[in-house]
């Protein structure tokens, strides 16, 4: 089986020759120490262990064509201000926000590392930014699809790498315009606001898939979402129900009629109440699972049979720590793996405590239970 073959057996329950080799990467500060540690410089973590511990092939990963569902045009990046250690800074989104000047302002763009900031003002406070922020999304802006989009969709026919779709879900989205805290409140006091914004971004993620898919055939429609914290989620499965999935229930139905076989939900923190609301919605697919936060792979699979498959689910502390920790980690996830609908990884970003003969030993273990070594 090539990458792609691979991928959709194994989440369509099928029956693969092995599981994808998907362990997870870390950001700039897990590789920083990984390069103290013996990862050679110019070399990719996840490319160098499958030299190390003799695996085959050129990857399981994902490809994808550059479609640009962003807003456009961008707010203006730029720093308001600079004192004390800290710059207030307006980023891309058109949020302003305080982060240390450890880091410049290309943090907020491309999630290099981990970066806290302190939020100060969201791009859409009322009516009227929401009225302004709508300009931002026109479906039919040209500069949404690379000139050589024809081209890509014909050699994405080819691929043997799976192809996924990323885009925002509705919580997400809503919230990357109003803020966590003040989109709370419009959920509260202006419902009907709130609503309007979801009808919003339903209807131009629908645009969106649409063309896309008049050229395209992926493979799998992955949402981000994030929208639960340790033990429970965000919001009320009331206003899961009013807010969300109208948006999940359309796009399901519309890749659906496509042939796509895989929709793919990541959320981190406990998702447990949020997964029979994700099946009802045709979500198929979730990740990344964290256990920190009360997720259990081997409960989940239990209490959700086969409507819900899986990707990570391992936990991180467990990598950190090493030796037996990490040993009866992966005996705990490996009745899964062999029940498939499965892709065992890190349950998140591989953090900056792990350390690189950690990791090394981690992918031995993984590569041992999804068949490769």
């Amino acid at each position: 089986m090539n990458a792609r073959e691979r991928y959709l057996a194994t989440l369509s329950f099928g029956s693969p020759d092995r599981i994808p080799f998907l362990p997870g990467h870390g950001r700039e500060s897990t590789r920083a120490r990984w390069n103290r540690e013996g990862l050679p410089a110019d070399k990719d973590p996840i490319e160098h262990v499958r030299e190390l511990l003799g695996i085959e092939g050129d990857g399981d990963n994902w490809e994808s064509v550059d479609v640009d569902c962003r807003m456009l045009p961008m707010f203006e990046e730029k720093v308001l201000e600079h004192k004390d250690g800290h710059y207030i800074v307006q980023d891309w989104k058109g949020n302003v926000c305080e982060i240390s000047d450890q880091f410049d302002i290309t943090y907020l763009r491309s999630a290099k590392d981990f970066v806290t900031r302190r939020w100060i003002r969201c791009p859409v406070e009322n009516r009227d930014d929401w009225e302004a922020m709508k300009a931002r999304y026109n479906p039919e802006d040209s500069q949404r699809f690379p000139e050589d989009f024809a081209q890509r969709c014909q050699a994405a026919k080819c691929s043997t790498h799976p192809q996924v779709l990323n885009v925002s879900g509705p919580f997400w989205q809503l919230r990357e315009w109003c803020g966590f805290e003040g989109l709370c409140m419009m959920m509260i006091e202006q419902p009907e606001l709130v609503d309007e914004m979801a009808d919003f971004w339903t209807s131009f993620i629908t645009r969106m898939l649409q063309k896309v898919l008049a050229g395209w055939q992926f493979d799998c429609l992955y949402i981000s979402e994030d929208m639960a914290y340790k033990e429970k989620s965000m919001i009320s499965m009331d206003m899961v129900r009013r807010f969300c999935m109208p948006s999940w229930k359309a796009w399901s139905k519309l890749i659906k009629s496509h042939n796509v076989p895989l929709f793919d939900c990541d959320s981190d923190g406990f998702v447990g109440e949020l997964i029979p609301l994700w099946i009802e919605s045709g979500i198929n697919v979730c990740d990344p699972l964290e256990v920190a936060a009360g997720c259990d792979i081997v409960d989940f699979r239990r209490r959700f049979g086969r409507s819900m498959a899986f990707r990570q689910g391992i936990d991180k502390r467990c990598i950190a720590k090493g030796g037996s920790i990490i040993r009866e980690e992966m005996k705990r996830i490996e009745p899964v793996v062999k029940d498939g609908g499965y892709i065992p990884g890190c349950d998140h970003g591989v953090p900056s405590d792990v350390s690189w003969p950690n990791f090394v030993e981690y992918c031995r273990l993984l590569a041992e239970v999804t068949g490769w070594i």
